[in-house]
Formats: structure tokens, C-alpha cells, sequence
């Protein structure tokens, strides 16, 4: 695996955004894309419809854009328990779109959001490009897990979840989340939570939906690209338990923000139908990954096994580590300080690779020190 012809065969067969941004030798372990082969189920989808009906869908005037709300009710029936009204389904390109498009319609410029910190950097972006001040609810660790105390919120208009979390990959338990649902209406906000993650939940962990605990205030956001390795299908849904985000976003021109793509939909309905045999055996190799990377990482760099997703958060306890492992271990990491409060002396490492590519990015972290 060290030697660059070996690199140069694995670039060749990925040349999405992932393996591009990897300089020469360099393995890229950053941005959430996995390295596996896509469900059949999915690919067989869209086969079947390229070789089909390519013309206006049958759901496109549907806001709910009918197949995936559908799909997605189910799944949220079938997994969590959860019965979300498909009636109250919005479909977005991706979950970047879907938070702006809702603070956008929610909010005004200097309304301040609530987000657990370090937090999935596009999201921090987002706020302050749109003049959202941040409320951290600060992550710190406690002993193999994490824990938060949650601040003074006047001044928010909307407490953004992500659960699981990124990066942490904390899974929120029902007591945090119930607490999470005091402070809500104690000061009036809407919950936006970003559920991405909610599939790869390791065992005993739970992941519990939001909406279940204070459904009139939260919308649900959520897509099948992080489970099932989708990120270019462009494809997200919006699940709008508030009624008055409902009005606020039906009293919007109906294509402005644009709408599901017709492949999207079904590589998004193919997977949540169809796809959990392949979500087994991912959901397998990441957990044998998480814990590898557990047993081969030096005592020194701070590890807490992630409850969910694929993302391991690693503190080397000093700031600028992400461009000295790039020079020096040939590995690309997300930078920690891009994360917000909490994230200068860490790196995110993707794990969604196979075992042979994980062990050689580890050799090389442990020689880089």
C-alpha cells in the first residue's frame, strides 16, 4: 500500500472530491465520503430508470414529492418508531441547503442559533455568513464520552441539533435530549436536527428522534448519503413538525429553492427500502475500524471510540496538526480549528475505508508521531 502505484490504482477508481484533493502519495481520510463499493440495490435502481421514464416525474408539482416522503416515514416507523405525517415532508438538495433555506424563512440577521460545539463546520459557515451569532453548548470530554452544560439561550431563536454528532460522534441520550426540549420552550425556539447520522449507530447505543420528544417545534432534517455513501446524489428531505414553519415555508414560490432530482430520489428510495443488508456489513467493518483505530493510535493523541457515524475526533493537543500530518504521515485530515470552540488541537479522521487502507494510514501516523 505505500508505494504510490498502489495509491495511484486507488485514485483511479474514485475520482470524486475526496481522492481528488489528495496530493501525490497522499491518502485522504477527511471529507465524509466513504471508500466502499455502492449498495446493488441502489445501483439497480438507477439502472432501471436510466433505462426508463426520464421525463417529469409523476410527484414533481408534489412539495412532499411523494416516493420519498413515503420511503422516509416508513424508515422512520420501522427503525425508530417514530410516526412522521409524510404530509409534513419537504424535499431539499442537500442538508447545507435545507438549514439555510429554514433560517432564511425562521430568522432574521442577528437572531442567534444554539449548537453543540465543535460542530460540523459548513454549519458554522452558514450562520456566520448569514449574520446567525453562534451559542455554543460546549462538547467536553468525561472519560470515554462526552458531556455538555447547556448556557443561557435568550437571544436564540433556534437550537440546532446535530445527533449523532459531528464530530464527536456522540450519541445523545433520552434524559439530554428531554432536557435539550425544556430549554426549547423555556425560551421559544425551533429545534433544526440534523439526523444524517442516525443510521450508523453502534450497538447499545440508541438513536432517538427528536420529533418524538417535542414534535410541534422540530423540523427533522435527514438524507440517506451518509449510511449508504451518496453524497453526489444530491438528495435530502425535511421532515416540518412545527405548523408555522409549514405556513411560513408553503408561503414561499414553490421552485425557488428547487426541488429532488428524479435519480436522487430513487438511489435515495432504493436505499432505505432495500439497502440494510449492505448498511449491515458496512455498519461491521466501520465497527471493527473505530476500534482498530483505538489499538494502534499512541497513548498521546486523545481518542474517544465514537458512539455513531465514521468519524474518529483525535486531539494531538497542539493547533496546525491537520498540514503537519499532510507533510509529514501523507495523510489528509479535516482540520480541527475549521470545527469552531473546542477544535484547534484536534484532526477528524474518516473511517469509512477498508481494513488494508485504515492499517496503512495508521503505519503512517504512528511513524509521523
Amino acid at each position: 500500500m505505500s508505494d504510490e502505484i498502489h495509491l495511484y490504482d486507488l485514485k483511479s477508481q474514485h475520482d470524486g472530491l475526496k481522492w481528488a484533493e489528495a496530493g501525490p502519495g497522499v491518502i485522504p481520510a477527511w471529507v465524509a465520503d466513504m471508500d466502499l463499493p455502492t449498495a446493488p440495490e441502489v445501483i439497480q435502481a438507477l439502472q432501471r430508470r436510466a433505462e426508463g421514464d426520464l421525463g417529469y416525474p409523476a410527484w414533481l408539482l408534489s412539495q412532499q414529492c411523494g416516493p420519498l416522503a413515503e420511503a422516509f416515514a416508513e424508515r422512520m416507523a420501522t427503525r425508530y418508531g417514530w410516526e412522521a405525517d409524510p404530509v409534513h415532508v419537504r424535499s431539499y438538495n442537500d442538508l447545507n441547503q435545507a438549514l439555510q433555506v429554514l433560517l432564511h424563512v425562521w430568522t432574521r440577521p442577528g437572531d442567534g442559533v444554539a449548537v453543540h460545539t465543535p460542530a460540523y463546520h459548513p454549519f458554522l459557515d452558514t450562520l456566520a455568513i448569514m449574520e446567525r451569532p453562534l451559542h455554543a453548548i460546549q462538547m467536553r470530554p468525561e472519560g470515554e464520552s462526552w458531556w455538555f452544560e447547556v448556557p443561557d439561550l435568550s437571544g436564540c431563536r433556534v437550537l440546532l441539533l446535530v445527533n449523532p454528532h459531528n464530530p464527536t460522534g456522540r450519541v445523545f441520550t433520552r434524559e439530554e435530549l428531554e432536557r435539550l426540549a425544556e430549554h426549547a420552550e423555556r425560551h421559544d425556539l425551533l429545534v433544526i436536527s440534523d439526523e444524517i447520522h442516525a443510521d450508523l449507530v453502534y450497538d447499545p447505543y440508541e438513536h432517538i428522534p427528536f420529533a418524538t420528544i417535542l414534535p410541534d417545534r422540530t423540523v427533522t432534517l435527514t438524507s440517506a448519503t451518509k449510511a449508504f455513501n451518496l453524497g453526489g446524489i444530491r438528495c435530502s428531505v425535511a421532515h416540518i413538525g412545527s405548523p408555522e414553519m409549514r405556513e411560513a415555508l408553503d408561503g414561499q414560490p414553490p421552485f425557488v429553492y428547487g426541488s429532488a432530482n428524479l435519480f436522487g430520489v430513487e438511489a435515495t428510495v432504493a436505499a432505505w427500502r432495500h439497502g440494510d443488508a449492505w448498511l449491515r456489513e458496512t455498519l461491521a467493518l466501520l465497527d471493527r475500524n473505530r476500534w482498530a483505530i483505538a489499538e494502534r493510535l499512541p497513548p498521546t493523541v486523545g481518542y474517544r471510540v465514537p458512539e455513531a457515524t465514521y468519524l474518529a475526533w483525535l486531539d494531538y493537543g497542539r493547533p496546525g496538526m491537520a498540514e503537519v500530518l499532510k507533510q509529514e504521515a501523507k495523510v489528509l485530515l479535516s482540520d480541527g480549528a475549521l470545527f469552531g470552540p473546542g477544535g484547534d488541537t484536534h484532526v477528524r479522521l474518516n473511517f469509512a475505508t477498508t481494513e488494508p487502507i485504515l492499517t496503512e494510514i495508521l503505519n503512517r501516523l504512528n511513524r509521523a508521531g
